[in-house]
């Protein structure tokens, strides 16, 4: 069985290691961790990750609003924001991105393993239309 490729933006490396982790232990297969927008399309493009979880501050000149506007558009790959911004201006910003998701941090596993699932099923039952 093909493993479900998620890529995992997020600029503190500790924070990203320890996602990577739990979605291993979950079942998924990590690709890789990229700290900034311009990677996170970069490898987007190169890994042809199903799914991409994307925190919104991030190094670099491109948050993760924008990162994600871009990879949606040009790739049509799902994206989950993963995030400790909860002002309103960010929230009603990255809701024009149409994201499959939204998990303040700290999060539970359980509620990322969900919302992992739900973007997913409803991807696949995008592309089948």
């Amino acid at each position: 069985m093909v493993k479900t490729k998620i890529l995992v933006v997020e600029d503190q490396t500790i924070v990203a290691l320890n996602i990577k982790s739990r979605l291993k232990n979950l079942g998924y297969d990590v690709p890789g961790t990229v700290v900034s927008g311009e990677e996170a399309i970069r490898e987007a493009e190169l890994t042809n990750a199903d799914l991409v979880l994307m925190d919104i501050m991030l190094k670099g000149d491109m948050d993760g609003i924008e990162a994600a506007r871009i990879i949606k558009s040009r790739l049509g790959i799902p994206v989950i924001y993963l995030t400790a911004c909860t002002d309103f201006e960010t929230l009603e910003r990255a809701k024009l991105t149409e994201p499959e998701g939204y998990i303040s941090k700290p999060f539970k596993e359980e509620d990322l393993c969900e919302n992992i699932e739900a973007a997913l099923l409803k991807s696949r039952s995008k592309k089948k239309n």
